[in-house]
């Protein structure tokens, strides 16, 4: 007898759904209680903490409905066999516009354009609640509905643009890829990601947002001077305009060997008055790239996506795989599908490793800015994103433990308090 794939894949996914939506409930549960963790009381304002909570527990209202919607839908499209009636009306489509449907490639692009366009449509309710009114409620949206949707059509049109040379290379190399399928489909896939990596910062984001020299003053001195001295070789040094659509605050760094850039949030600097707070973030994000986390975390990404890539070599010609989810053909793309909903249990045991090995990171870069000298600065300015941000300030163990790629608050402060009394 066949292995019934499908019913697992769906048994699973409900059971991640109520394992995760008790995680929810406990986190929802600490974010109820009405006093600081003691660590935080004196260090965050009463004001920031209420309104803290409020915004936390809006969120994790309007979650545990997405959650249970985008359950219902997901188990739905799996157990109906609407992906396999969603690919034979894309055949069919094809051949009412007059073209081949035989044609792999093009029966592909055509399935996508219709899952990219329902995923819009179902979407869309969630975006608009969140950005139009909780992140609005709360003071953080700037977004008008015409930059919602301009925003929109760009991801859109981009997608229409880049995927469907990517999609086309996938089913040729799976086609013709031979006994080194796995290592050709790896090796397309870093040449994409490396492109992409370079691509972006320079051609795609500045379509969504505005990025223009950080004037000349102390902090641009402060902030070349530290990246002098660690050698970071500091090419350009941005802001962006995040403040067009959200307040919330961020600062990052990008680029290759010799060419390095760093990118500071309108807001981050809007928000940090002090500039030694500003200068302490960008220590944060130097450790990283001092400490290799970033070569780290790329080596694993192309170790796993290998490791995927020739797990789904094994299945790819298995029919009782396409037949239990109700395909009576191998194509290519929903092979690649198929097997990514087959893994989810090894997706979400890799997902918890590799958030741990994330904390690990946050705390090796703040005591990285520590040894520095900006432990003080640093500690300031993590509280100061933490309240401006409306963070949870409350977190229930396990769901931070089980999600969160940051280590929370009080745990980062006490680790910095405890490597000042070390040295001390």
């Amino acid at each position: 007898m066949a292995f019934p794939y499908m019913e697992a894949v769906v048994g699973f996914m409900i059971m991640v759904y109520i394992f995760e939506t008790y995680l929810d409930i406990r986190q929802h549960t600490a974010l109820k209680l009405p006093t600081l963790p003691k660590p935080l009381i004196g260090v965050i304002t009463q004001e920031k903490f209420e309104k803290s909570r409020a915004y936390s527990i809006d969120k994790s209202h309007f979650h545990f409905v997405h959650e249970l919607v985008t359950i219902l839908m997901d188990s739905a499209i799996l157990s109906f066999g609407i992906l396999p009636w969603f690919w034979k009306m894309s055949g069919e489509f094809l051949l009412y516009a007059g073209l081949n449907a035989e044609n792999e490639i093009l029966h592909t692009l055509a399935f996508l354009a219709g899952v990219m366009f329902w995923s819009q449509l179902t979407d869309l309710p969630f975006s608009l609640y969140s950005t139009f009114v909780i992140e609005a409620r709360h003071g953080f949206n700037k977004q008008t509905i015409w930059l919602f949707i301009r925003d929109m059509i760009k991801g859109i049109a981009l997608a229409v643009v880049i995927g469907p040379p990517i999609v086309a290379a996938i089913i040729f190399i799976v086609q013709k890829g031979g006994p080194y399928l796995a290592i050709y489909l790896w090796a397309f896939m870093l040449v994409i990601s490396l492109v992409m990596m370079t691509v972006y910062p320079i051609l795609i984001a500045p379509l969504f947002n505005k990025f223009t020299p950080l004037p000349d003053g102390n902090l641009r001195i402060k902030i070349e001077s530290l990246a002098s001295s660690l050698k970071f070789p500091l090419k350009k040094l941005f802001v962006v305009d995040g403040s067009t659509r959200s307040s919330h605050s961020n600062a990052y760094m990008y680029g290759f060997f010799k060419n390095k850039r760093i990118v500071l949030y309108d807001t981050l600097i809007q928000q940090c008055k002090d500039d030694e707070e500003i200068v302490a973030v960008i220590a944060h994000e130097l450790g990283h790239w001092k400490l290799s986390h970033t070569m780290y975390s790329f080596f694993a990404v192309q170790v796993l996506t290998l490791l995927q890539f020739g797990g789904y070599t094994l299945v790819r010609n298995s029919k009782d795989l396409f037949q239990s989810f109700g395909f009576d053909t191998q194509p290519v793309l929903i092979g690649l599908v198929l097997f990514q909903h087959t893994v989810i249990p090894l997706q979400h045991i890799v997902s918890f490793l590799l958030n741990l090995v994330s904390r690990s990171f946050e705390f090796q870069a703040d005591s990285f800015a520590k040894k520095l000298g900006y432990a003080s600065p640093l500690r300031a300015a993590l509280v100061k994103l933490q309240e401006e941000n409306l963070s949870a300030m409350n977190t229930d163990p396990w769901y931070s433990a089980y999600h969160y790629s940051h280590p929370p608050l009080v745990e980062r402060l006490a680790a910095i308090d405890k490597t000042d009394k070390k040295e001390d």
